[in-house]
């Protein structure tokens, strides 16, 4: 083919045909994957292996083609209000879903319900090709979930002492179904936002209650406080009479222990030399009843000579 200033060759063009080709080869033989993510790749739509982060490789043309799943990141849904801050999750600014959030309790009162749910992709295959119209199933799922649970108590445990039991076992629950789906998704978290009566009086009501309910806890703490305090000082004070007590019965009985060693004693004397113990215990006897203080009196036998009074030597009578 020849033009007025430029001549295209036939090796021209096929030069040009090899360069797109390989080009094309090239575009289409390699791909990236994300650190947070892994892929799966098709071979004629037909699913065929899943790889991780880094450059990877497929048949060229389209012959293989790759889908990139998010896989490490932890996304969250809300339910009974959709917030419009940059996390997606605060309450401040929120807008309630009603159709979402208002559940019937099991002793038939209305409460509004607001949860996120935390999950991640487990298994991008089966994330992809399991189930359809993902986030809606999963979000029919956890209000099916959050529903029964809420209908099997009270509206009163609902609101306090259950929260962290419906937690669990809405978290349990929804992985239950979800891996009996083969679905491929982990649920990371289920968390309680808000609870709540509806508003108007029966709210007003259920506020006076939870006042309530803070007053007998704190009177509850109170009490234990006090019992704290008290119940140790009395029993220091118990185990104070009992030490006492118990040092009082030993003192009494090393003294009945005493006089009985003694009583043995002079029993034992007397039966040896009965007429001059009894003298001599006649005698001790009448000093008590003359001189009860214990002074100078001192009473001898009559028949008694030569008796010098040793113990008034240096003293005066």
């Amino acid at each position: 083919m020849k033009g007025k200033g430029f001549t295209i060759s036939v090796k021209m063009v096929v030069a040009a045909i090899g360069a797109i080709l390989v080009l094309a080869l090239l575009m289409t033989s390699f791909f990236s994957v994300d650190q947070t993510e892994n892929a799966v790749v098709l071979r004629f739509g037909k699913y065929v292996r899943t790889v991780g982060p880094g450059l990877q490789t497929k048949l060229p043309f389209g012959i293989e083609r790759n889908i990139n799943v998010e896989t490490a990141v932890v996304q969250t849904l809300t339910f009974g209000y959709r917030a419009t801050d940059p996390s997606g999750t605060s309450l401040t600014g929120a807008f309630v879903t009603p159709d979402e959030s208002m559940m019937l309790t099991g002793d038939l009162n209305i409460v509004s319900v607001e949860w996120i749910v935390q999950y991640r992709i487990s298994d991008p295959m089966k994330y992809l090709f399991s189930i359809e119209n993902k986030e809606t199933t999963i979000r029919d799922i956890s209000q099916s979930v959050m529903n029964q649970l809420v209908g099997d108590l009270p509206i009163l445990a609902v609101m306090t002492s259950e929260r962290t039991n419906i937690e669990y076992e809405a978290q349990r629950a929804m992985q239950e179904i979800f891996d009996g789906y083969g679905a491929g998704i982990e649920i990371v978290a289920v968390k309680l936002q808000n609870i709540m009566p509806p508003e108007g009086e029966v709210q007003d009501a259920f506020e006076d209650v939870n006042k309530a309910i803070q007053d007998m806890n704190s009177l509850i703490n109170e009490g234990k406080q006090f019992y704290n305090q008290e119940i140790p000082a009395a029993q220091g004070e118990a185990d104070k009479m009992i030490s006492e007590a118990e040092g009082y019965a030993a003192e009494r009985v090393n003294m009945a222990q005493g006089d009985t060693a003694r009583f043995s004693a002079m029993r034992e004397q007397y039966q040896k030399d009965r007429e001059t113990t009894a003298e001599r215990l006649y005698i001790e006897a009448m000093e008590d009843v003359l001189d009860p203080e214990g002074g100078m009196i001192t009473l001898i036998d009559s028949s008694l000579e030569g008796y010098l009074p040793v113990e008034m030597i240096g003293g005066s009578v």
